[in-house]
């Protein structure tokens, strides 16, 4: 079996429900949902390239992007890493 590859524009609105100082860490578990929900794996399988960690907390804890595009790619091990798209 071949990787999986795929991009994705995961909308980050649901981080502005919860208080302003935990906006950020709520982004990052939310990604971590979408993509174990869209490509079928566990949450402790999802690898969060460090460029996309430091996008998402380039402008602090409390202003989170409000979508943002990613691309994941999944092994043959259910491995799967999310990093930001090379345009």
């Amino acid at each position: 079996m071949a990787e999986e590859e795929r991009i994705y524009t995961i909308p980050l609105r649901i981080a502005k429900s919860v208080p302003r100082g935990k906006r950020t860490p709520r982004a990052i578990k939310f990604i971590k949902s979408y993509i174990a929900r869209h490509m079928k794996a566990n949450d402790e399988d999802i690898w969060i390239d460090p460029r996309l960690n430091e996008a998402l907390w380039s402008r602090g804890i409390q202003k989170v992007p409000p979508k943002i595009r990613v691309r994941a790619v999944k092994f043959e091990d259910d491995l799967v890493e999310v990093s930001l798209p090379e345009e």
